[in-house]
């Protein structure tokens, strides 16, 4: 089965295609990093535009470069929910109705799910079951799964994601956008022994997180180094090394009791922040010494992309599963809520 897949949550234009017997065929990734970046963050109304303008030149380029007609296609798979209505709504639009040009079912996808289903695109693929540590801009969850759709939600972060901590902590040093790969860079220059943060809700029971508390630590560490006059780059990289550190230790110390309560061994990492070295440092160590296995997707496929949206949808069609011409996006979107393959 061969199936097109279009990413369009936020601030990237993903598009891909995926066959059920050949595995990944295709994919082409358009990001507005630079688009966004002069405002600090991400502009909905202008993600919305630049998804418009970019999505049918992505299809044609991809469609194109795999040497594929459109009519060979089998069905299409775009991203429904959670994330930016207008973006949402812009992929699932033109998606929806190429589908029914081309009179082949669509179906909407999870981003998470996409997300989660990430590393099945590697060639060493986990088996179920395992924990899944999801982390991106805007989520931070732990997740034990048994099979696709097939989810128990066992922690998530109780206010800011850690990516969104890592995103604020650059802005409020002035490292610019996108602020995650910029505080993780600038880390690398950091005295590890200078500062020392707290690791959030560890001392309590449960697997829910929260980083907003971190972000604030950093924030009054900041403002002290500049009201005693050493507000240096080096003060900055001495900062981003203890909340990096920070929130490296506490994802380990939650996936690990996460493992140890659902009595597994095997852990999946991903999102947008499972690329950052330290945290995957960390949870390399964590799964050494439990002697399990610990599986990422591959960098490029760690960020929003279309590879992981036509991989979970070309599963759920192809065991039967499609929407109708009434789509919807779905900004908030529970995924325990999603049906069983």
């Amino acid at each position: 089965m061969l199936v097109l897949g279009i990413e369009s949550s936020c601030d990237e234009t993903g598009v891909a295609i995926y066959d059920t017997n050949k595995g990944l065929i295709a994919h082409t990734l358009y990001t507005q990093i630079e688009l966004h970046a002069q405002y600090g963050g991400v502009v909905p109304e202008l993600a919305s535009r630049d998804h418009i303008r970019k999505l049918t030149p992505l299809i044609l380029q991809t469609l194109k470069e795999s040497n594929i007609d459109r009519k060979e296609l089998n069905g299409i798979a775009y991203t429904a929910g959670p994330g930016l209505i207008g973006a949402l709504l812009a992929g699932s639009s033109v998606a929806r109705s190429l589908a029914y040009a081309l009179n082949i079912p669509a179906i909407g996808v999870h981003h998470m799910e996409g997300h989660l289903l990430a590393p099945m695109l590697e060639e060493i693929k986990p088996e179920f079951p395992f924990i899944c540590l999801l982390v991106s801009g805007g989520h931070s969850m732990l997740i034990r799964v048994d099979g696709i759709g097939q989810y128990k939600l066992l922690g998530e972060t109780l206010d800011d994601a850690a990516g969104e901590a890592f995103d604020k902590t650059a802005k409020l040093l002035e490292l610019g956008y996108p602020g995650g790969p910029n505080v993780s860079n600038l880390a690398l220059k950091g005295n590890t022994e200078r500062y020392k943060f707290p690791r959030p809700m560890v001392d309590r029971p449960g697997l829910d997180m929260s980083f907003s508390g971190l972000k604030t630590y950093t924030l009054n560490t900041w403002q002290a180094a500049v009201k005693d006059n050493d507000a240096t780059e080096q003060t900055k990289a001495d900062i981003c090394r203890a909340f990096e550190l920070a929130v490296a230790d506490t994802l380990a110390i939650k996936s690990k009791r996460a493992l140890e309560q659902e009595n597994l061994n095997r852990l999946v990492v991903s999102g947008g922040v499972s690329a950052n070295r330290e945290i995957r440092s960390k949870l390399d160590a964590l799964m050494k010494k439990r002697n399990g296995e610990v599986f990422y997707p591959r960098l490029e496929f760690c960020t929003d992309n279309g590879a992981m949206i036509a991989y979970a949808g070309a599963q759920r069609l192809a065991a039967g599963q499609s929407n109708d011409l009434n789509f919807a996006a779905t900004p908030r979107w529970n995924l325990e809520d999603l049906a069983k393959i």
